[in-house]
């Protein structure tokens, strides 16, 4: 069977096409306040209980109203999923596939600079950091899940059918919605976990995050563009909290679809225990969480290659990837090769307005963050043991700003090397170069998660070591490579251990998680007696 191919990424570079055009509808999309409806079974519901979206680089800025979903609105919300499903499955694969790859063919095509656009402005992407994530990697969630879903049909069926018989699978859905809470991030990610699901059967209620109401939802408007039948996917703004309660208190909750923190997925889980007694069926339940991604470097290492993974991997898009690469373990002779020139890059990251295509960085997502990050970079420079050695600076009058920070300890265990900062904060140990071994083994054992994490190292003895020791500290491993940027159908994307259930957002495991097969025996030689052979008396 032909496969896609991924989505080419565009420049954006002085003087082309797409750099005018992005700016255009960046000045469109400024200078107008959007009002943002919850989507129920195909309707716009305005409920009048609204917040507002702000730009997180310029906080005064308002881009949207949106309306937030009620008791009322979740359980309408409910009932049109739970109704949608039968004409949806009705409907057959080849249709389904064939409205998500509309979707994907107008994303590549004349929704692409609306959607790169909201999402730098709602998120705070530079223009290539949105343009990766809101146009490329959603087209190729959505052209290689239809990929992938066509090929079960084949895939999964019986090895054996013997002589008067046929065996077949049927590849159903789960029966009932999916809850799908989706995070800020990634507008891919966004997109793709209501709507993987969605390809083999289910329906969904889409509960999007507090921070990217205004991008998720023209995402919706594209998918509804492209065909989408009513009720299939329900956009509802509002709170996490009230929306699980009301898809758990409904028998036809069948799965939860999550990205977003580790706390917050295991509160979820232990509720969803909790409602077994109610519900019709025992719910699938896929999480991609939290990270504290690592870079171990051997004495014996592409040092200029190091300290390029170590920028890119830690700055790009603030560090709020869950990939990012968050503490490194350096050897003293590399350190003492590369710090000093790590910092004076560093210093030379511009900061500020996604609209300013000179900037490698803009600002976090939001107040919250803002400080919390703020307090895990206030409390290094008390700590005795660490030092910020470039950054460390930060200013919210504007937007919520934060400088690319570098601290170096010597701890392996300081709070900042293993506790998740989603910002753009790396902490260095730097150990001494007999200790490799050492290190592999504080590095598996420091922190409770396990999403990416990378080795750079010259010999492959080296590289198997940290290979082996490693099997089990990240779910994406790279080899002389910054641990991020996951291609779908490429690298398929998931951790474990406190990083999430390892699914593999971007292959076929994940939507093998949304089926629920049925095995079909077609007897062709209907017996026509009850006795057996073995039942002949020896008489």
């Amino acid at each position: 069977m032909n496969h896609p191919v991924n989505e080419p990424i565009l420049g954006y570079s002085l003087g082309s096409q797409e750099r005018i055009d992005i700016r255009t509808e960046l000045d469109r999309q400024m200078n107008e306040v959007l009002e943002i409806p919850c989507i129920i079974n195909g309707k716009e519901v305005f409920t009048g209980i609204t917040t507002t979206q702000v730009i997180p680089h310029n906080h005064s800025h308002v881009i949207a109203k949106v309306h937030l979903a009620g008791k009322d609105e979740m359980e309408a919300a409910c009932k049109a999923a739970v109704d949608a499903q039968k004409s949806w499955i009705d409907i057959g694969l080849n249709e389904r596939c064939a409205i998500f790859e509309r979707c994907a063919d107008l994303l590549a095509g004349e929704w692409r600079m609306k959607v790169n656009a909201s999402t730098m402005l709602n998120q705070s992407k530079t223009v290539y950091q949105a343009e990766i994530d809101a146009a490329c990697e959603l087209i190729d969630f959505w052209r290689f899940n239809c990929h992938y879903a066509r090929g079960f049909h084949d895939e999964l069926q019986p090895l054996v059918s013997p002589p008067g018989v046929v065996n077949t699978t049927e590849i159903r859905p789960l029966e009932g919605f999916v809850l799908s809470i989706t995070p800020f991030n990634f507008s891919s990610i966004a997109a793709n976990l209501p709507s993987a699901p969605a390809i083999v059967g289910c329906t969904s209620i889409w509960k999007p995050s507090r921070n990217s109401y205004f991008s998720n939802y023209i995402l919706m408007q594209l998918m509804m563009e492209a065909g989408l039948p009513d009720g299939v996917i329900n956009f509802l703004p509002g709170s996490g909290a009230e929306i699980t309660e009301v898809a758990l208190s409904n028998p036809d909750f069948a799965g939860l679809h999550f990205t977003g923190s580790t706390g917050t997925f295991q509160g979820l889980w232990q509720e969803i225990g909790l409602a077994l007694p109610n519900l019709r069926s025992y719910p699938r339940i896929v999480g991609e969480t939290g990270g504290k991604d690592f870079v171990v470097a051997h004495p014996n290492c592409d040092h200029r290659g190091l300290l390029v993974a170590l920028l890119r991997g830690s700055f790009e898009y603030q560090g709020q990837k869950c990939s990012a690469a968050s503490r490194a373990y350096v050897p003293k002779s590399v350190w003492n090769s590369i710090s000093e020139d790590l910092c004076t890059e560093v210093k030379k990251i511009k900061m500020g307005d996604a609209r300013d295509f000179t900037n490698f960085m803009t600002a976090v997502i939001d107040k919250r963050s803002f400080d919390k990050i703020a307090g895990y970079i206030d409390r290094a420079k008390g700590n005795e043991s660490s030092e910020v050695i470039v950054g460390g600076n930060y200013d919210n009058s504007i937007g919520w700003f934060i400088e690319p920070t570098i601290i170096v300890t010597e701890d392996p265990d300081s709070e900042t090397m293993v506790e998740e900062i989603f910002g753009p904060v790396l902490t260095v140990f730097v150990y001494d170069d007999d200790k490799f071994d050492e290190v592999l083994d504080i590095c598996d054992k420091s922190s409770p998660y396990a999403l990416t994490g990378s080795i750079f190292a010259n010999d492959e003895s080296d590289i198997q070591k940290a290979f082996n020791v490693l099997r089990f500290t990240a779910g994406n491993f790279y080899i002389n490579d910054k641990p991020t940027g996951a291609v779908v159908a490429q690298q398929p994307f998931g951790g474990a251990r406190a990083s999430g259930t390892n699914d593999k957002a971007g292959g076929p495991l994940n939507l093998l998680r949304w089926i629920s097969p049925r095995s079909v025996k077609r007897t062709l030689d209907i017996p026509q007696e009850w006795d057996y052979p073995f039942m002949k008396s020896d008489d």
